[in-house]
């Protein structure tokens, strides 16, 4: 392996003990319990059941670590992950993070104008891939098991940086702009959120974690497969929500349940909800924000709270989290995690509703490629949300950034918004999100222009955009509702939108 800065090969290892590499985590858990079960796929790809104990998931993926070594893959290189959530996917990502190279998670619903664009913008060098898929100048490998068996190579070949400060993964979201961006998340960072999340002592090795969540998203990748490795529980990973859903939580004895709000809407519809509880314990809400009414509507029908928390890609994804906390209500989410620092604006007035802002060893180095908006010279990153502190608990007012989440994805207006500009005739668009009781949130788009249906602008963002970022409800107006500055008032578009919802 060689230094991503110098190209100087690297030999130096860590202290004993001391992790420097979040693969470093797996073999610490396969050398304590090398024959307890780390991770099932109920059904796999042959629509079998398959486990693997820690010693040997931590031989396979030191096998390919060194297969995608064969491939030139050096440290600092990067390479793209796309595929649904599976036993391949996490080793693949393991693998990768293990031969010091730089994971760039994608999402499988992105198009292939979204997958060319990251592709490019991170340098990749080679894709994991669940589907074929074609790119110019990026190798492609299949993201499967046998792939991977065919790829393994002898792992006395691997040899990964010792250095926390060395970057791990790249996590994109579209930025304001529109623009890809991507936030720089280095070793030291995702280690730091799961000695964290470690410290509130919510996972053991007698649990067993669900992983239904997105892998490629902050939550499922290092809040569910992070806190996976530093507690040595049991992970059961399937993609998105299995039509047997409640019967896989009994009969895969799950205790601890990570899950987006929509999540929790489709298990209240499921007249078998009771009957699947099984051994579940702990309900952890995350990636979008929770509707007080669906906590309380699932605590009353099976007597579990939900906890929940707020986090950021930037942060690794960690800030605060309500275990062990006392407040409660609308906005209530928790304590800061212990290492993890919140302030109110300025400090001076933490009880007022002001920007949030954090500090912790658990923040990520700045935007790709250059560092920029990382945090400040004292290490506070102001987040753009606002909150304020109640007995030093966070509860959360607004985000402050024009975010839409729907089913737990970003979706950030101004890419929508750009994408209908490019047809002929619009003079103006807004796009805003709307509550929904299954998505969490729908993204609506008010135009204005000459001859424009909405069908058209439908037909438009449906071959633009990931069906996530499509919008739900295409409105097209005369005008639009403009300040004195000329400014969209787009507060008013979402009152507009909700006012009619209630209606209905």
């Amino acid at each position: 392996m060689q230094s991503q800065q110098t190209g100087v090969p690297l030999v130096a290892v860590p202290p004993a003990g001391v992790e420097s590499n979040l693969a470093d985590l797996l073999t610490a858990r396969a050398a304590e319990r090398p024959t307890a079960t780390a991770l099932v796929e109920p059904a796999g790809p042959a629509g079998s059941r398959r486990t693997l104990s820690w010693a040997a998931l931590d031989a396979r993926v030191s096998a390919v670590a060194a297969g995608l070594a064969g491939h030139g893959l050096l440290a600092g290189h990067r390479l793209a992950l796309l595929g649904p959530g599976s036993a391949a996917w996490v080793v693949g990502y393991l693998a990768a993070l293990r031969a010091g190279v730089v994971v760039v998670p994608l999402n499988p619903q992105s198009t292939a104008d979204e997958v060319t664009a990251v592709l490019a913008d991170a340098g990749a060098r080679v894709l994991l891939s669940a589907e074929p898929v074609a790119r110019p100048g990026v190798t492609t490998l299949p993201l499967t098991d046998d792939a991977l068996d065919a790829l393994a190579l002898d792992d006395a070949l691997v040899t990964s940086p010792a250095d926390v400060e060395s970057l791990a993964v790249l996590l994109y979201t579209a930025g304001t702009s529109g623009r890809p961006k991507a936030a720089m998340l280095t070793h030291r960072a995702l280690l730091a959120h799961v000695e964290q999340v470690g410290r509130l002592g919510v996972l053991s090795p007698d649990d067993v974690v669900l992983a239904t969540l997105p892998l490629f998203h902050v939550f499922g990748l290092n809040a569910v497969l992070g806190s996976w490795l530093g507690s040595g529980a049991r992970l059961v990973v399937t993609d998105g929500y299995p039509g047997d859903f409640c019967a896989l939580v009994r009969d895969e004895g799950v205790t601890n349940l990570p899950l987006a709000p929509p999540t929790l809407d489709r298990l209240l519809a499921d007249p078998g909800l009771e009957a699947g509880l099984g051994r579940l314990a702990t309900v952890v809400s995350g990636a979008a924000p929770l509707p007080e009414e669906l906590a309380e509507a699932f605590h009353a029908r099976t007597g579990l709270a939900v906890h929940r928390g707020y986090g950021l890609t930037e942060a690794a994804p960690g800030v605060t989290a309500t275990f062990g906390g006392s407040g409660t209500g609308a906005g209530h989410v928790g304590p800061p995690l212990p290492g993890v620092e919140v302030r109110i604006g300025d400090g001076s007035e933490p009880g007022e509703p002001g920007e949030i802002a954090v500090r912790g060893a658990n923040l990520f180095s700045g935007y790709w490629p250059d560092g920029q908006g990382g945090p400040d010279p004292d290490g506070w990153f102001a987040t753009g949300d606002i909150g304020y502190l109640d007995a030093g608990e966070l509860v959360l007012v607004d985000r402050a950034r024009e975010l839409v989440i729907v089913n737990g994805f970003n979706v950030y207006p101004a890419e929508v918004e750009q994408v209908i500009q490019e047809l002929p005739g619009v003079e103006a668009v807004a796009v805003v999100g709307r509550p929904d009781a299954r998505t969490g949130e729908q993204v609506v788009a008010f135009v204005q222009g000459r001859g424009l249906t909405a069908d058209r602008v439908e037909d438009h963002c449906g071959r633009r955009l990931a069906r996530f970022k499509r919008p739900a409800l295409v409105q097209v107006v005369d005008t639009l509702p403009r300040g004195a500055t000329g400014k969209i008032r787009k507060g008013e578009l979402r009152e507009m939108t909700r006012a009619e919802q209630d209606q209905r």
